[in-house]
């Protein structure tokens, strides 16, 4: 079964506080003068029906970007599940035609342009309840896509099961990790100290990306 774009909302993730980077927005660090995020949104647009960023604070630093911002549902800065939930009660809620969401962190500047029609495939042959990315061995459990049906159960674990670890969660179904190539580079690849910054630059500089 192909992808339907009407059938994945987009929902970009930066509602972290980014600690080991000093703070601030990482998404809008510049890599060979274009940001983070806006190199996410050119991947992952033409794949999706709609995109969303959740992110907390004052939304009128992403007013360029033209895109609704939706601040995390769940109080206490709960971690990247809060973003999932925040982004599939979203969709529930804007688009009843949509039954998936596609989440995809903003500190990865080099994200593959076939990831979520490759992360679709196993839900698609009904392989897997969702699916999330693997590069080089390691699991990335937060570049997925998630049923939207799952929302009540995920507020009940976060909220009165008080689980924060994405795995603990996602244990409960069927899960399908979908393994992209390292060669030349990790597409993965994503900024979490300032170091990581000038290798991002010469990453861009090598590959032409």
């Amino acid at each position: 079964m192909s992808i339907d774009h009407d059938q994945i909302v987009g929902v970009l993730l930066a509602g972290g506080q980014s600690r080991r980077m000093g703070g601030g927005d990482k998404c809008l660090i510049e890599i060979d003068g274009k940001s983070v995020l806006q190199r996410v949104i050119d991947r992952i647009q033409p794949a999706v029906g709609t995109i969303v960023l959740n992110a907390n604070g004052n939304t009128s630093r992403f007013d360029s970007y033209g895109m609704t911002v939706i601040p995390d549902s769940v109080g206490g800065f709960a971690g990247p599940l809060a973003g999932v939930l925040t982004g599939m009660e979203w969709a529930a809620a804007h688009h009843p035609a949509c039954t998936h969401i596609a989440t995809i962190p903003t500190d990865g500047p080099f994200l593959p342009k076939d990831l979520i029609e490759r992360l679709w495939a196993p839900i698609a042959r009904d392989e897997a309840d969702l699916t999330c990315a693997e590069s080089g061995g390691r699991r990335h459990p937060v570049i997925g896509i998630w049923p939207c049906a799952l929302h009540e159960n995920l507020r009940h674990a976060l909220e009165v099961e008080d689980i924060r670890k994405v795995d603990r969660w996602t244990a409960r179904f069927r899960v399908a990790s979908v393994s992209f190539s390292t060669d030349p580079f990790d597409p993965f690849f994503n900024m979490n100290h300032p170091d990581d910054i000038e290798t991002a630059e010469a990453m861009a500089r090598r590959n032409g990306l």
